[in-house]
């Protein structure tokens, strides 16, 4: 039985820099032996800035490393597939960025991979792992506003002109815009508190003009259990309008919270109280740590494929149109 995962990294650039890669450091059971970027001078740097001992500028030099017995794919979601099947292949285990993949297409063939594989899979939909969202699931289930009825999201934000990521409004790599970069944690997140859906329904729009992709999307859940989900995104609104808003109504009251900042209100009959919450530096290390755990047969899959694969079935109801 293996006691420590090794693990490799496929796409060191900004999102491992602080919010993921140190964290393979720090896990208990978990070093961090390589790391990989398609520009090998970038990736020595990140070696060396973060005592990697070893850095490749092709995939699959990494991926036939025999020390390694997990990878994780942080690279734009275009290539999330391949590098999966690939990794997959060779037994190596995987924890995979969002959006998981760029279709329900792709979604399918990566299920029945993992499930024909001995390695295993978890999406990195870290939230699930957060202070902020542990308070919200244990005030679910603890009853305190009663029976949830509906939930309703407001993500509205002005276009960032001076983003880095330019790839993220190219509909090839991204899958199509901002929406398919925030909104999969923010969907996982719904499916995390309510359960199984029965239907999701959207319309997806270019309102701005600004590029090539839609820029707004609107978007309805019915869950199995009764509730109901309205979402609202928009990436191109006026500064004066923007939101970060999540509200859960029950019988008995609501909780409010947004995504950016961590802080949560309760407002119900027994209670009205707000908390504010910190995250761990590398806030992604609360997920690697259960993955890690995970992989090494001490908990069950903390974000299986068949979750990934809803989130993205989701979003394509939602943007389809």
């Amino acid at each position: 039985m293996t006691e420590t995962i090794n693990w490799g990294i496929i796409g060191c650039g900004d999102v491992a820099e602080v919010k993921s890669g140190p964290a393979f450091q720090n896990c208990n059971n978990s070093k961090l032996l390589a790391v990989m970027r398609r520009n090998g001078e970038l990736a020595k740097d990140f070696a060396d800035r973060h005592n990697v001992p070893l850095w490749y500028d092709d995939a699959n030099k990494l991926l036939e490393n025999p020390d390694i017995n997990a990878v994780y794919i942080a690279t734009p979601p275009s290539t999330h597939l391949d590098y999966a099947l690939k990794a997959l292949e060779l037994g190596k285990d995987v924890y995979l960025e969002k959006p998981m993949v760029l279709s329900n297409k792709e979604a399918s063939t990566l299920t029945k991979a993992v499930n024909n594989s001995t390695a295993k899979l978890v999406v990195a939909h870290y939230r699930r792992f957060l202070p902020i969202y542990l308070k919200v699931k244990d005030l679910i289930d603890s009853n305190a506003i009663g029976a949830i009825k509906f939930i309703d999201l407001r993500f509205l934000q002005p276009f960032n002109f001076n983003s880095k990521a330019t790839w993220r409004l190219d509909e090839e790599v991204s899958g199509g815009g901002y929406f398919h970069d925030i909104a999969p944690h923010q969907i996982d997140l719904m499916y995390h508190f309510c359960g199984a859906y029965n239907t999701a329904k959207g319309i997806a729009v270019n309102q701005s003009k600004i590029n090539k992709v839609d820029d707004t999307v609107n978007g309805i859940i019915d869950f199995e259990n009764g509730i109901q989900f309205r979402g609202m995104w928009s990436f191109a609104i006026p500064e004066h309008l923007q939101e970060d808003r999540c509200e859960i109504y029950g019988e008995d009251g609501s909780i409010t919270f947004s995504f950016y900042e961590e802080k949560l209100t309760i407002n119900s009959k027994k209670i009205t109280k707000s908390f504010e919450f910190k995250n761990p530096i590398n806030i992604q290390e609360p997920m690697i740590q259960e993955t890690v755990n995970y992989f090494l047969g001490k908990r069950s899959n903390p974000c299986p494929v068949e979750d990934g694969e809803l989130v993205i079935n989701i979003m394509e109801e939602f943007t389809k149109a």
